[in-house]
């Protein structure tokens, strides 16, 4: 019997080379990682020894194809690790996250490296490059230079070391939350369910089975958190539910987030000041849509009276309610999603339990298909003969004209291996330079699965975070461009959100919801009276909602822009912060700081959560093109949307984009309108 080849050292026969998961095991990552990290180090080092003088086809361009090994190996390791992360996984993980980021290091603060990048980018306006080119020699060299290639040897020297530890944190952070979201259970008897609608009773009798016990489990996953918060007549499991989850990364003991999240915003602070940027938001924001963190604010603090004042009013309807029924006290976080439903009720005629029907998940992902293919032209090809990485997850092939465009994976049920939230991402991404090379995605979710042979039921938001995610997955599926640099979804962090924010309106759309809008039981369509209800209340609790997600955004604006950390106690702060803006009394942060993971496992929306509200601007102002056009579906508009925006990547500035889409720059005050902050002109 031969010797079993580990699937990275060979190459991969499945259909468009998705990865063989059913053959790769634990044990294959390291070696494989041990491999590719040598390969692309002598690609690296065949580079910065070239006896040739530096052009940008033997410097630039033999960066972008150099790697593609270690490119398709992360490119599984990652994915897997946030959505199926066995002990095993994450063990290589933590080990790994300091290697790789010795291995950019290596790479970034190479001085021979550096002189032909910088000797390229100095003579780039006599080379004669496309636009797109330009703009790939451009964040090259950006990229060098904010990785810290213009350093003195003591000042690489500290940065090799800060950021070699902050990988170590971000990777610690994301797994101590992971640990608390799946080790923290409550079992609840027949009379902990009196008042809870059959769905959420069968997902939570589903969660007990996937744990291996009977009867009826509560989780920390946001899928079960918020409904549970929203329907439970039981106040004291309400409050029980509610503490547990807003303590993620906070309970004490080994997953405690408080002195990772002290040492990762000192250590930015730090390497923000090594860079000659006053603060991390500084140097975070340099590189972004945004530019200044006075223009963040600037922003924010536009939407932050307006969204307080409405809360107020909001908790008046809630306060009124509650003393009906006869609550003593005030209004607290853990009352307000049960009697915000309850306003709901009456205002709206709109009942949670009785809407879910019409929200099945299957439904909802031909929904977003089928506008995708009327926008963009094109069909999505069940493929069961597509390897995937967990049974739950489903395959197709995307196609436009008959020709293949990429595949698509979608993942959307809760486990205790999966991180929470959602998220898109890619296998691999589309670029032409090494060939024509059509991009793998996969949308992340964590609906609550349905017990065998019922269909999964969402609600309205869980929906609308259904079309947000496969609107990533577009910008990724449609990407259109040569250079892997600037491929899909690689643009500044408050641009990435406007392709994901405007793909939500057309969940909103009558003619969506009559056609996909089915209810589960009797095979009907939504109401058209119903739909209109629903419509009427988009902005409704939109105080509450907006309220939670800014002071999100400036909490963690606050974080980055101290100059210093120094005995900084995040929780302390978080709470100073709070205090400061104003936070009205019964609410809480959206996330948290010990569970911040978009802001603290990573560098990816640190100093940047304000972006879903800067692409908001953009989404709002963007979709009303089509609403003054009188089509959903105009056909000029959505062939500009597609070319300019969701094929385009980074091979263009995100302003000139917008512009060439819209006809001119957006109007900040579509965002007030959308969120029913204030009133259309």
């Amino acid at each position: 019997m031969s010797e079993r080849t580990n699937p990275f050292f060979r190459p991969w026969t499945t259909p468009f080379g998705i990865a063989p998961f059913g053959e790769i095991a634990a044990e294959d990552y390291r070696p494989a990682f041990e491999q590719a990290l040598a390969g692309h180090r002598a690609e690296i080092e065949a580079i910065a020894t070239n006896p040739d003088a530096p052009t940008f086809a033997n410097t630039i361009e033999a960066l972008e194809t150099a790697g593609h090994p270690l490119d398709r190996l992360t490119g599984v390791f990652f994915n897997l690790a946030a959505s199926d992360a066995t002990e095993a996984i994450q063990a290589i993980q933590r080990d790994m996250a300091p290697i790789l980021a010795q291995h950019a290091n290596a790479i970034s603060l190479d001085p021979r490296l550096y002189a032909r990048v910088k000797a390229v980018h100095d003579r780039m306006s006599q080379l004669n490059l496309s636009v797109e080119q330009e703009r790939v020699l451009d964040y090259t060299w950006k990229g060098f230079v904010r990785a810290g290639a213009e350093l003195d040897e003591a000042g690489k020297e500290r940065m090799r070391a800060i950021t070699e530890r902050l990988a170590t944190l971000g990777t610690q952070f994301s797994q101590n939350i992971l640990k608390d979201e799946s080790g923290w259970t409550l079992d609840l008897s027949a009379a902990d369910l009196q008042g809870l609608p059959e769905f959420l009773m069968s997902a939570l009798e589903q969660s007990a089975r996937d744990r291996g016990r009977d009867g009826h489990v509560m989780t920390l996953g946001r899928s079960m958190v918020e409904p549970f918060l929203t329907l439970s007549p039981r106040r004291d499991l309400r409050e029980k539910v509610f503490r547990a989850w807003v303590k993620r990364g906070e309970m004490g003991g080994e997953t405690d987030n408080r002195a990772l999240v002290a040492e990762t915003v000192k250590l930015r602070a730090e390497r923000a000041r090594l860079l000659g940027y006053p603060t991390f938001a500084a140097f975070k924001l340099d590189n972004s849509m945004a530019k200044t963190p006075d223009r963040v604010r600037d922003l924010l603090g536009r939407v932050w009276p307006r969204a307080v004042e409405r809360a107020g009013e909001e908790r008046a309807d809630l306060e009124a309610i509650a003393r009906e029924e006869g609550m003593v006290g005030p209004v607290e976080p853990w009352d307000w999603r049960y009697y915000a439903e309850k306003v709901r009720q009456r205002r709206y005629a709109i009942d949670e339990a009785a809407l879910k029907p019409y929200f099945q998940l299957d439904r909802m992902i031909e929904a977003a298909f089928d506008v995708a293919g009327r926008l963009f032209g094109i069909t999505f090809r069940p493929r069961d003969d597509i390897p995937v990485y967990h049974p739950d997850v489903r395959a197709f092939e995307v196609l436009r004209e008959g020709e293949h465009v990429g595949l698509f994976l979608g993942d959307y049920f809760a486990r205790p291996t999966k991180r929470s939230g959602a998220w898109m991402s890619a296998f691999r991404s589309q670029e032409r330079l090494s060939g024509n090379i059509r991009p793998i995605i996969v949308n992340v979710m964590n609906f609550a699965k349905p017990p065998e042979g019922r269909p999964a039921l969402l609600s309205f938001e869980d929906a609308r975070t259904l079309f947000h995610e496969f609107g990533h997955g577009l910008h990724g599926l449609l990407s259109d461009v040569t250079y892997p640099l600037v491929a899909g979804t690689a643009v500044p962090r408050d641009f990435v959100e406007f392709p994901s924010q405007i793909y939500e309106h057309w969940l909103e759309r009558p003619e969506v919801l009559e056609r996909f809008a089915i209810h589960a039981e009797t095979g009907e369509p939504m109401p058209r009276d119903l739909i209109d209800r629903v419509l009427a209340a988009r902005t409704f609790n939109q105080g509450f909602a907006t309220v939670e997600y800014v002071s999100s955004a400036l909490v963690d604006m606050a974080f980055h822009s101290l100059e210093s950390a120094d005995g900084l106690d995040p929780i302390a702060f978080e709470a100073e912060e709070l205090k400061r803006i104003g936070m009205p009394e019964g609410m809480a942060m959206r996330h948290r700081t010990p569970h911040f993971a978009h802001v603290f496992s990573g560098d990816g929306y640190s100093a940047g959560y304000y972006s879903y509200m800067w692409s908001e601007v953009l989404d709002a102002d963007g979709f009303a093109a089509f609403e003054e056009a009188g089509d959903p579906f105009e056909p000029r508009l959505a062939q500009r949307l597609g070319m300019y925006v969701y094929s385009a990547g980074n091979s263009r500035d995100p302003m000139e984009a917008y512009v060439a889409f819209r006809g001119r720059e957006p109007d900040p005050q579509a965002l007030l309108v959308k969120r029913g902050l204030a009133k259309a002109a």
